[in-house]
Formats: C-alpha cells, sequence, structure tokens
C-alpha cells in the first residue's frame, strides 16, 4: 500500500493510504490530528453544523424588549420570527474547517410561542460539497422587563413640580409642560436610557406634579421646562431608604418655578412711564411700553421679577375704531365700552392709517396695543 499512497502516510482506523491536505498544519508547527484519518473515517464522525437542541428567547409582554446576556435590549418587536432567526443563527457553530459556507432558514409557527426553525447548511470539506439539515425549536417566554415592572409597580425617584410665581400656571403652560417633559424622556429612551420613563402626571390646582423614574432624569425635565417656559429650578431631596450597600437613597423634588409674569400680560411698573406689554421671561423680563413703544427690559437684579402689578392681558384687548390721529403722540379713539371719543398715548408701533386698533381698558385708562407680529 505504500507504494500507492503519494505522501506515504496510512489512515489510522482503516489503513488506507491518506494524502495529507497541504493546509494540515496548525499554527505553532502542530498537526491536525483529524488530518491524518482517510475522507471516509473523517467524514464518519463529522458534522458540519452544532446545534442547541432548544432556544428559549425571553421578551417582554408590555413593551417587546428581549433578554439578551445580562440586560434588556429595545427591540420594538411584535412578531418575534425576526428574533427568533437572529438568536437561532448567534447559537449555532459551523466546523472550523468549512470553506464558503451558506445557509437559510425557513421558520415555522407551531403556536404563538413556538417556531421551529429548519436551517439547510452547505459548504465545501477537504473540497467535497457537504449538506446538513438541522431543525431547532425556538420558545418564546413571555415576561415582564425590569423597567415595565417598575413602572406597573408606580416606582419613581423623582418629582418635577411646575409652579407659578405668586399665580397658578395656566392650562396652556401645564400642557407645554408635560409636552417637554414627555419629549425629553422620548429622546432619552431613544438612546437606549431603559430607565427613562414619566410613572404618573397629576394636574393639580397649583400646577403640575410629574413622577420621573430617575433624579437626573427628574433635574432634566425641571430645566427643560424652565428653559422655555422661563423661571427657575429649585430642588429639595427627601431620605427614603438605604441600598444594600448602606448608601442612602434620596428622592428628590425640583420644582419649575415659573415666571410671575407671561408674553401677554400688560404690567404696571408704577415708575411713570406707562404700562409694559411683556413680551419675553427668559433671563430679564422684556416687553414694550404702550405708551411710546419703546423697548423694556428689567435690570440684572430685578431679572424676571420687577417691582410690577398685572393690570390686564393681550386677551382683554377690544378692537376700536380710530377717530383721528392728533399728532406723533396722540390719537383718538372711541372707547369700547361708552363709545365716547378720547384721546391717548400715540406708541410709535401704530399705524397712523389703520382705521381700528386694538385697545385695552383698564382703571388708568385706555392703551393701544401692538399687532402680534409687533410683540417682539
Amino acid at each position: 500500500m505504500s507504494s500507492s499512497s503519494r505522501s506515504g502516510e496510512f489512515c489510522p482506523r482503516c489503513g488506507d493510504p491518506v494524502e495529507r491536505p497541504a493546509d494540515a498544519d496548525l499554527p505553532g508547527g502542530q498537526q491536525d490530528p483529524d488530518a491524518v484519518l482517510c475522507d471516509a473515517c473523517y467524514f464518519e464522525d463529522f458534522d458540519l453544523v452544532d446545534a442547541p437542541d432548544r432556544i428559549e428567547v425571553r421578551v417582554c409582554s408590555r413593551c417587546g424588549a428581549v433578554h439578551r446576556g445580562n440586560r434588556w435590549v429595545d427591540v420594538g418587536a411584535r412578531d418575534y420570527t425576526d428574533i427568533a432567526v437572529e438568536e437561532t443563527a448567534d447559537r449555532l457553530a459551523v466546523h472550523v474547517d468549512a470553506r464558503d459556507v451558506d445557509w437559510g432558514v425557513e421558520p415555522e409557527q407551531v403556536d404563538q410561542n413556538t417556531i421551529r426553525m429548519h436551517c439547510l447548511f452547505t459548504g465545501f470539506i477537504r473540497d467535497t460539497p457537504l449538506q446538513e439539515e438541522v431543525t431547532v425549536p425556538v420558545y418564546v417566554s413571555r415576561e415582564t422587563c425590569d423597567r415595565c415592572g417598575r413602572i406597573a409597580g408606580d416606582y419613581y425617584a423623582s418629582i418635577v413640580q411646575v409652579r407659578g410665581t405668586d399665580r397658578t400656571p395656566t392650562e396652556a403652560e401645564n400642557d407645554r409642560a408635560v409636552e417637554i417633559a414627555e419629549s425629553y424622556v422620548a429622546e432619552r429612551e431613544a438612546t437606549g436610557d431603559r430607565d427613562a420613563f414619566i410613572t404618573e402626571t397629576n394636574r393639580t390646582k397649583d400646577g403640575v406634579d410629574m413622577k420621573i423614574s430617575t433624579n437626573q432624569l427628574g433635574q432634566g425635565v425641571a430645566n427643560h421646562v424652565v428653559r422655555e417656559l422661563g423661571g427657575s429650578v429649585s430642588e429639595a431631596p427627601t431620605l427614603v431608604t438605604e441600598d444594600g450597600d448602606g448608601n442612602e437613597v434620596y428622592r428628590v423634588t425640583f420644582t419649575a418655578r415659573l415666571p410671575p409674569f407671561t408674553p401677554g400680560d400688560v404690567i404696571d411698573l408704577d415708575d411713570g412711564d406707562g404700562p409694559v406689554l411683556v413680551t419675553s421671561a427668559h433671563g430679564n423680563l422684556k416687553g414694550r411700553r404702550l405708551e411710546t413703544g419703546a423697548r423694556y427690559e428689567a435690570s440684572f437684579e430685578e431679572g424676571i421679577d420687577p417691582d410690577a402689578r398685572k393690570i390686564g392681558t393681550r386677551e382683554d384687548a377690544e378692537p376700536t375704531t380710530v377717530v383721528a390721529v392728533e399728532d406723533d403722540r396722540a390719537v383718538q379713539v372711541l372707547d369700547p365700552e361708552t363709545f365716547e371719543s378720547k384721546t391717548v398715548p400715540r406708541p410709535d408701533y401704530m399705524d397712523p392709517d389703520a382705521d381700528e386698533v386694538p385697545v385695552l381698558k383698564h382703571r388708568d385708562g385706555l392703551h393701544v396695543l401692538p399687532d402680534d407680529s409687533d410683540d417682539e
């Protein structure tokens, strides 16, 4: 038999001559022990694919998250066939000597929680084409993830309160604060933060209370609210428990305190220069003088809370007829209640050719308001 063996080697199992493959040597000069076997003996115990008997996929029945490794991962799935394919692909192992391997899978939905994966593999071993089919049952185990469990259990670590300064927030402000909070939390969720959620939102006679999942998220919500609506944030921690390591755990209440005045309010600063229509409550209070049209901005010390009283709002204004423009500083208009002609200050934002203007009547008289487009 030695004359028929081109390599001079023989199969240790059957004694047939063997031509040792050129790639029989492993890194480090070692030899592949299977390389000394003839093809018949080699393929006798050969498995192209190593597959588990079954695969279990843990999914959250509430949000569709999948448990992978030691954590829950959001995949947004309701049909878990794709998830079953991915899990099957991760669990299957192809023989290290296989070349040019292709595979396909045909899922079979057995019932609501069972998917049978029919997998067909093809490849080459020792230049010999091989084909192998394996069937792996995938069981979908429906559970509740940590996040949904916390939400269901009304868990929260912080409270965000939206309040006004010497006033109650308007319904529009409350609505917008909730929208800001929901948008901010959704952004955090989109980045993969599974600890980001709003447990509960309550409307109260004083404003809005929102229970937030973490202290960091609560602070972020409060900061975003005042960034848009104006005001300031204060915080009050409360010790609630200790963790397993003995560290104190605090629940923090963040109060987003909105400014005393909002855009559209008309205030009297009692400084002799007439009322101001508030146009901005961010940073220092800003507005326009109703007697002259001049821009107003509170001092740094006054900030958003100058010493003033509210005398009305833009919504209180009523359209009235312009009788005559007397000069650059005065105009005659009809009183919207008595229909008497009255001379009032003419601010520079008033169109002298206008037939009708909005006016606010208050205890100190009448004032012409600017159009909405002239507020800024």
